[in-house]
Formats: C-alpha cells, sequence, structure tokens
C-alpha cells in the first residue's frame, strides 16, 4: 500500500477544515437524510410476513443492501485506494468482511440493543479515518502508523453492527433464523465482491492516467467531507429522537 502524503501540515490542515466545513454545510443546509443502511419499506414489509427458510430472497437482500449501502462502499474504497496488488485487496477485504460478517450474525442471533444513530454515527467516522490515513494526517500529526488491518477490522466490526440493529427493527422471524441469516450475508458478500470490482475497474483505468496522484488529495477530501455529513445526521438525529 502507498500512502498519500502531503507536500505539508497547512495543507493536510487546510484539507481537514474544508471537509468538515462542507460536512456541517450538508447538514445545516437541510440535504437529506442518509439512509444508508435502512431497509426499504417494500423489504421490510417482505422480512415481516415471510415465515421459515427462505434462502434465495435473502441472498438478494443481502447483495442490495451492499451494493446501495454508500457508507459501506466509501469505506471500501479508502481501504482500496491505494492497494495495487491483488494479495493485499483479498487480505483488507476479507478481514472487512470477516468484521461486519461477525457482528450481522451475532448482533441479529443475540438481539443486541444498540443504539442505531450512535453506531452509523461510528461508520461515517470509519470514512473520515480512512480518507485521513490515506493523506498521512496521523504520521504528521502523531509521527506513527496505525495499524491498517486492525483498523480495517475494527470498522468491518461497527459495519456489522450497524446492519443487525437494522434488521432486529423489523423482528425477523425466529423460525428459519439461522439460515436465512447465513444466506443473507452471503448475498452481503456477493453484492461486495460487485462493489468491489467496480471500484477496482475505474480505479485501474484512473491509476495509469497522470491526473490520479493530482487529484487523489481531493478524492479523498470529498471522501472526508462524505463522513462527516453521515456524522452529522446520526449525531443530530440522536440528540433529536433522545
Amino acid at each position: 500500500m502507498k500512502p498519500f502524503f502531503l507536500n505539508g501540515r497547512s495543507t493536510l490542515l487546510h484539507g481537514v477544515l474544508l471537509a468538515l466545513s462542507l460536512g456541517l454545510f450538508a447538514v445545516a443546509t437541510g440535504v437529506q437524510t442518509a439512509l444508508a443502511h435502512n431497509v426499504t419499506a417494500g423489504d421490510a414489509g417482505y422480512i415481516q410476513e415471510i415465515w421459515g427458510v427462505h434462502i434465495i430472497p435473502f441472498m438478494y437482500l443481502g447483495a442490495k443492501h451492499m451494493v446501495t449501502g454508500y457508507d459501506h462502499i466509501l469505506f471500501l474504497l479508502g481501504v482500496v485506494f491505494f492497494l495495487y496488488r491483488m494479495q493485499h485487496v483479498a487480505i483488507y477485504v476479507s478481514l472487512f468482511a470477516l468484521g461486519h460478517s461477525t457482528t450481522m450474525l451475532a448482533g441479529v442471533y443475540f438481539g443486541w440493543n444498540v443504539n442505531p444513530f450512535i453506531i452509523d454515527a461510528l461508520i461515517g467516522l470509519s470514512v473520515v479515518y480512512k480518507a485521513l490515513d490515506n493523506l498521512g494526517a496521523y504520521q504528521r500529526w502523531f509521527g506513527f502508523q496505525p495499524d491498517t488491518k486492525a483498523a480495517t477490522l475494527i470498522f468491518g466490526l461497527i459495519h456489522g453492527i450497524g446492519l443487525a440493529t437494522k434488521i432486529l427493527d423489523y423482528e425477523i422471524a425466529q423460525e428459519g433464523l439461522i439460515p436465512n441469516l447465513l444466506a443473507f450475508n452471503v448475498g452481503v458478500e456477493i453484492g461486495q465482491l460487485l462493489a468491489l470490482g467496480a471500484i477496482l475497474i475505474v480505479m485501474g483505468y484512473w491509476r495509469r492516467t497522470h491526473s490520479f496522484w493530482r487529484h487523489a488529495y481531493t478524492a479523498n477530501v470529498v471522501m472526508m467531507s462524505m463522513g462527516f455529513v453521515l456524522m452529522g445526521y446520526q449525531i443530530t438525529g440522536y440528540f433529536v429522537t433522545t
């Protein structure tokens, strides 16, 4: 992995302040609330009405959630942004998958009662964290590089809890719970592979252009801004509803 280092501390600080400002502006001007983890009304009704084992439908729902869950995709984009070897991509994506699969399955099975606003704010934070990592912020600010593999696994665990909270909201039937959850998780991984494939194709073409290194900074600032937007909405939602 080749991190993106900036030419100076002031440039990095300006990027962070710009991202934070854009995020606050989006929240303040009333951009529609992010629904990255929400299950659509039609899917929710289907989940509530069915009973027993339904492998294919739950695989479809899992894949649909992943390819439409832009918080997942943003974090995944950040993770692979500077990964050039498929071996490294496989390691990091597997860690992310291990994390969110573990907590999604455990969270639904054991009925973890976690505030969804807090979890979704942490998911937004994961996007901010990874963008800062790509910008080389931690080495410049603190003089060391956090363990990127451990961070990917930890944030994967958080993403999985976020998904579990939404599934629990719709009181999935206990009959056939385990097979349906496993099918849903398989669908999530299929969706993740589809999203990853699209990301790698686009990144592969972009990296071969002269503009990649010139615009990598801007891309990560935009990514950070979107993370701040997600955080802002969820934090606001927490205080409004409690």
